[in-house]
């Protein structure tokens, strides 16, 4: 169903909450990770414009990422990683058509609306310019992944 799944990551705290969710689903499901950070500082932003070099921020994030997909192959799951530079919401969109994923996965913040207004929403701007799916699971819900049963439900028969 899902073979490529996007994992947008925030290298943030946010993180710790979607893995354990989405390492899960990849091993149920047999699916590729492809995990993208957008880093989107003044040097990623104007990168290429300006001919710049890697800023230690653009370093630390390539840095996370592959430290990331580490840790997910020693684990036997197909990941490639992606740093992205610019706007993240475009980013992820770009990413996710150009690479073919099936699957969106993104954490929220849960800012209510005034909050979003003032600090934006990725999560919106990405579900409102594209028809691939979105898995959207809150920053700082439970990190433990959903029992296997709410992924491979036991069939009616043996109900």
């Amino acid at each position: 169903m899902y073979k490529k799944i996007l994992v947008a990551l925030e290298n943030g705290r946010a993180d710790d909450t979607l893995m354990p969710h989405i390492a899960l689903l990849a091993r149920q499901l047999g699916s590729a990770l492809l995990l993208v950070h957008v880093a989107d500082g003044f040097a990623a932003r104007n990168f290429e414009q300006l001919k710049l070099a890697e800023s230690d921020e653009i370093r630390a994030d390539r840095e996370f990422l592959e430290t990331t997909a580490v840790k997910l192959r020693a684990d036997g799951l197909a990941v490639t990683t992606l740093l992205a530079l610019g706007n993240p919401p475009t980013e992820i969109i770009r990413v996710a058509a150009a690479e073919r994923c099936d699957l969106i996965a993104m954490t929220s913040h849960g800012h209510k609306l005034i909050a979003d207004l003032f600090l934006g929403s990725t999560i919106d701007r990405v579900r409102h310019n594209t028809a691939i799916p979105i898995l959207v699971v809150r920053a700082g819900a439970a990190t433990t992944p959903p029992h296997d049963s709410a992924i491979n439900p036991v069939p009616q028969s043996q109900r």
